[in-house]
């Protein structure tokens, strides 16, 4: 056995959800909650895995210096997939029903970030972001699996 597999041989991990409500459409940072969450695990060294259980918002990671990078990138989406029911089918849930679903397609519903001595390994200007692509805010469901020593 090599000293890697040595290294992580006895694992643990932690498995938990996470509720966040975003106030509006666009991205909202939860870097916050989710260390907050990390604080009160044992396991302090491993891979975070974020997973959102939702098809019309999505995960990030992305810059949180500057709020002008987030109100571009919403922007940006905006015209990608105008909210405009002539341009689809499915419009069950109204003008953002789709173009929600198409937003989420073309991002993530999940994330994996490296822990070390118990802090999430992200760049210096990064944060984790909900990105809601629906104009009416819903309860969301993030699912964290933290795998490690």
């Amino acid at each position: 056995m090599d000293a890697m597999t040595a290294l992580f041989h006895v694992k643990k991990f932690a498995q938990d959800r996470l509720t966040v409500t975003a106030p509006n459409q666009g991205l909202h940072e939860v870097t916050g909650d989710i260390l907050a969450w990390l604080e009160g695990q044992t396991v302090t060294v491993g891979l975070l895995t974020l997973y959102l259980r939702h098809t019309s918002a999505s995960l990030l990671i992305q810059e949180n210096h500057d709020p002008d990078v987030l109100r571009d990138l919403e922007d940006f989406f905006a015209a990608q997939a105008p909210e405009d029911t002539a341009l689809y089918r499915h419009d069950a849930e109204g003008a953002d029903d789709m173009p929600a679903h198409i937003k989420g397609a073309l991002t993530q519903t999940h994330l994996a970030v490296p822990i070390c001595a118990g802090e999430l390994l992200l760049g210096r200007y990064q944060g984790i972001f909900l990105f809601e692509h629906r104009r009416t805010p819903r309860a969301r469901e993030v699912v964290l699996h933290f795998e490690g020593q």
